[in-house]
């Protein structure tokens, strides 16, 4: 039974049931039942709803103001991992979403750990982009790719501060990519990402690195893209075969 939990225990279990409800939009807009109501809606008692609660504030998730009661920071988006799409294309629909072209240049000769991902020499040279993407005014990520040289040019031609990669590879060579190779992985933002995202250092960001290739197989785009962990939800339908 619920009452025989520790009490840390019972509080990180309906944390964990909240947190859920409110990354899938179910308090969006407005303010979260009271105590109370919480406690009958989860089967907890107040205490453990008021300790749930102020772990949630003390992650960012919510604030709570004397007279106002409690309210979610600001809302999650969520991201599918199961559908080969850019972040853009993902948030169509959510508002306004706004590409800031920190880097796009060609380069001469490739990092050595790119070109390995890329599968092509060092010295064929590619395009490098690094964008800052905000969405409703709010930064949300930081994106860098590094793009094989006659994709990347092409690439470069196209409009970088409305439309996200995947498409202007699409649009600009004719191409249509395939798959892509996924990792993610939690970081603290370094003191330079987090000033771009305007978070404090040392706050959890996501890490998603991700190789592209297209029909034919070919190793297009690597990017490295640092997203906002208050921001976002990374999401995927999974089947058992």
């Amino acid at each position: 039974m619920d009452h025989m939990r520790p009490r840390a225990e019972r509080a990180r279990r309906v944390a964990d049931d909240l947190r859920q409800q409110i990354t899938e939009g179910r308090f969006a807009g407005s303010a979260l039942p009271d105590e109370r109501s919480l406690g009958r809606q989860l089967g907890a008692s107040r205490n453990a709803v008021r300790e749930a609660l102020d772990l949630l504030r003390l992650e960012g998730l919510i604030v709570r103001r004397r007279g106002v009661g409690t309210t979610v920071v600001m809302p999650k988006y969520g991201h599918g991992l199961d559908r080969l799409a850019g972040l853009a294309e993902t948030l169509t629909g959510h508002g306004s979403i706004v590409n800031h072209v920190r880097v796009a240049e060609k380069v001469a000769v490739l990092p050595e750990a790119v070109a390995a991902r890329l599968e092509v020499p060092a010295e064929s040279g590619g395009v490098h982009l690094e964008r800052l993407r905000s969405l409703n005014g709010l930064p949300l990520s930081l994106d860098t790719s590094y793009l094989t040289a006659d994709v990347g040019a092409a690439v470069l031609t196209g409009d970088l501060e409305s439309q996200d990669v995947f498409a202007l590879i699409e649009e600009t060579t004719g191409c249509r990519l395939a798959r892509a190779d996924v990792a993610v992985h939690a970081l603290c933002a370094d003191p330079d990402t987090a000033a771009l995202l305007a978070i404090e250092a040392g706050s959890a960001v996501f890490a998603l690195e991700r190789l592209t290739r297209l029909t034919d197989g070919r190793a297009v785009d690597a990017e490295s893209i640092r997203i906002r962990a208050d921001r976002m939800t990374l999401h995927a339908t999974l089947f058992r075969t």
